[in-house]
């Protein structure tokens, strides 16, 4: 069931069972739609949680078609029960679409509310990061040493890729974003690259989830020089509220089916 998706400007956060999500986009140029995708679901069941954050190579209107078809494979193959398999069909896909003219990076995300656990594959996108409440720091989240690189979509239809499990604490915060963050620049050029993104944010206050997003935002804002963003901008921002499973509220999914008969655009 699609709570969240698309490639859009949106700015929301939503409740689901174990987690507290917060999402945010900002397409290049205040265009209608850009080259990042955000895709969040959740089963019937509500035990488990899906997302998805993917970044088309370009941004902004010329690259809108390309996140158009990448959202609609996601949406056509989220129930896929391994993630990994997930991930390697809409890598399948995604080359034989694009043709080499692009490429997406992307990670791919399942929460399990009953073990509490996350399980992340990542295709040559930004590494996560892990806010844990119990020492208070960040740190970078990866595969562990030794294993290959898993490529972007859209570059080899045949590499393979993996993913690795976490189990997260009461009160720790995930942040999956797209490389707009990391490329930040100053004055004088110097991207803040992902050390200075993640000592960036050991000097933001987490004690409260809701005025995290901004205060990020606002302080890249200040890296940049109050200047805007030069590529497409997306932040999906977990927090671990450690909560139970449930079923779908009714109008979650009187929402669905609104999309799924064409009463509501997707």
């Amino acid at each position: 069931m699609e709570i969240r998706g698309g490639s859009q400007a949106i700015e929301e956060r939503v409740a689901m069972p174990g987690l507290d999500v917060w999402v945010f986009s900002r397409p290049h140029e205040e265009a209608s739609t850009g080259g990042d995708v955000h895709y969040v679901s959740l089963c019937g069941g509500g035990i488990l949680t899906r997302l998805i954050v993917a970044d088309v190579s370009g941004h902004g209107e010329e690259v809108a078609e390309f996140s158009r078809t990448l959202r609609d494979m996601m949406r056509k193959h989220i129930n896929t029960k391994s993630q990994t398999k997930l991930v390697r069909t809409l890598n399948r896909r995604f080359a034989a679409f694009a043709d080499l003219r692009r490429f997406a990076t992307a990670v791919v995300a399942t929460y399990l509310a009953t073990q509490r656990t996350l399980t992340i594959c990542n295709a040559g996108h930004p590494r996560p990061f892990l806010y844990r409440r119990s020492t208070a720091t960040w740190s970078v989240l990866d595969r562990p040493e030794g294993e290959p690189g898993n490529l972007p979509l859209g570059l080899d239809d045949e590499t393979a890729y993996r993913q690795f499990d976490i189990t997260l604490d009461p009160g720790d915060l995930v942040l999956f974003y797209t490389d707009a963050l990391s490329e930040a620049a100053d004055s004088s050029g110097t991207m803040i690259g992902e050390a200075g993104l993640l000592a960036l944010l050991q000097g933001i206050d987490v004690s409260d989830f809701e005025p995290f997003g901004h205060a990020l935002l606002d302080a890249l804002d200040l890296y940049r020089g109050r200047l805007p963003a030069d590529d497409d901008v997306t932040i999906l921002a977990l927090h671990h509220n450690a909560t139970g499973p449930r079923p779908p509220k009714l109008p979650e999914r009187l929402d669905v089916y609104a999309k799924f008969f064409g009463l509501k655009p997707v």
